[in-house]
């Protein structure tokens, strides 16, 4: 048995039928005791009569069932004389010393029954004198069919017996109904999971329920659109990658070919721009590496104490000559006390460094690059800030992707693989930090660091 959805109506079948045959049951027991008690109300009280001027007429109870069966009473109050057989499994009469002489089944007659028994019955008197006891006994016989007492609980049960069986099978249809909706988004997931197995990314499921199932659908949903939309970044890096990396290969292929023709002179400065195709090839190759080893975990680190002031005043000693030569000022401003930090030293010069120089990409002259340490909120955070163009408001969710470009022409312009901003939030995040970034096209951009 494979199915969920049989397993599951197989299930709610069991637990309808198992509620239907004890509440069948339990109505039954309970039928019958409230009967019971209904037929010893309507009845003892006659009886008792009946009997107490048997006993004063003949001194003893010897014949006492002449007297019994033609005084028996039905449960309105009318007599019943040829229906005492099924009465006297149901009444007994004891004598004064507690021993049956009438009624119950027969093996009881001459019984000695115990004080707690006879209490449970009606007294018999003469005058003042306790001459016998009458006492109902309906667990030691049943009913006869044919009487109004047998046909009332025989219809009783039967009653009880049909809702026990429409109850089965009214819980085997809500079952299996059940059974096929909880079961349906499972179905729906299985062939979206098989679709993303052949390659289609991005398959949805709808989202049928608020519950767990449903909060599954979601959670596949939003994989599936992630998983596709990683794939479109990938291919995309590599269609990028593949274009950086044929650009300086090109111009290495093109001098060595001229080299090897003899149609080209080698001169100091075309090594020059050799040698710093090769950079180029290298430092793509080196950010790739880096990348991938950050989102996989397996970066080496070497965390260690130090300022938030000392990795900010170095990166403004790196960089404070290039911002000279473009016109930008540079700064760095500290809040006092500042606590250290435990970080890659290395590592983070080189995030600083790639949010540095892209602010001098983008700060026009005249501008300024702010480098800020700050304690705010529990936790310390390296601020940049400067007064270039900005980010458009379209392009900040996608900044921080691989190979994004927001301005596509003058990044392959000016050489960029588009993998720095990428590599930043990939190195803080393997250092346990975090970081955001706000923008305002025309005033500028806000990096923001926080350990």
């Amino acid at each position: 048995m494979r199915s969920l959805s049989v397993k599951l109506t197989l299930a709610f079948l069991l637990v309808g039928l198992t509620g239907a045959v004890l509440v069948a049951f339990l109505i039954r027991r309970s039928t019958q005791r409230e009967f019971d008690r209904l037929v010893l109300d309507q009845n003892q009280q006659s009886l008792v009569g009946i009997l107490t001027s048997y006993y004063q007429e003949t001194g003893s109870w010897k014949g006492v069932e002449t007297a019994f069966r033609s005084g028996e009473m039905g449960p309105s109050g009318e007599h019943h004389g040829t229906r005492g057989d099924s009465r006297e499994n149901l009444f007994m009469i004891a004598g004064a010393d507690g021993r049956v002489v009438f009624g119950g089944n027969p093996s009881y007659k001459g019984k000695e029954l115990s004080p707690a028994n006879l209490e449970k019955g009606a007294p018999l008197k003469a005058g003042e004198t306790i001459v016998g006891w009458l006492i109902f006994a309906p667990s030691l016989g049943r009913w006869e069919a044919g009487t109004p007492e047998g046909d009332f609980l025989v219809n009783v049960n039967r009653a009880t017996y049909i809702s026990a069986i429409v109850a089965t099978c009214i819980a085997l249809v809500l079952g299996g109904v059940m059974a096929y909706t909880m079961t349906r988004s499972l179905r729906e997931l299985t062939a979206a999971t098989k679709e993303l197995t052949k390659g289609k990314l991005g398959a949805q499921v709808k989202v049928r329920s608020r519950d767990e199932l449903g909060d599954l659908a979601v959670s596949f949903n939003q994989m599936s659109s992630e998983l596709e939309h990683s794939n479109q970044l990938r291919r995309q890096m590599t269609a990028d990658v593949a274009h950086d990396l044929r650009t300086p290969l090109s111009v290495l292929m093109g001098y060595t070919e001229a080299f090897t023709d003899g149609k080209l002179e080698a001169t100091p400065e075309i090594f020059q721009v050799m040698h710093t195709e090769a950079l180029h090839l290298n430092h793509l190759v080196d950010d790739l590496k880096t990348l991938s080893l950050a989102e996989a975990r397996e970066l080496p680190l070497n965390p260690q104490q130090i300022s938030p002031g000392v990795l900010l005043s170095r990166v403004e000693s790196t960089y404070r000559v290039q911002a000279e030569k473009q016109g930008i000022s540079i700064r760095v401003e500290l809040q006092p006390d500042m606590p250290d930090i435990e970080v890659d030293i290395e590592r983070m010069a080189q995030v600083l460094g790639n949010l540095v120089s892209n602010a001098l990409r983008y700060t026009p002259a005249g501008g300024e690059i702010l480098l800020k340490a700050e304690q705010s909120e529990g936790k310390v955070k390296l601020i940049i800030i400067d007064t270039g163009t900005g980010i458009a408001a379209e392009d900040l969710p996608f900044i921080f992707e691989r190979s994004y470009r927001g301005d596509k022409a003058r990044q392959q312009r000016e050489g960029e693989t588009g993998l720095g901003l990428a590599i930043a939030k990939s190195l803080v995040e393997a250092q346990g930090g975090a970081l955001d970034v706000e923008s305002q096209v025309g005033a500028g951009t806000r990096f923001t660091l926080s350990f």
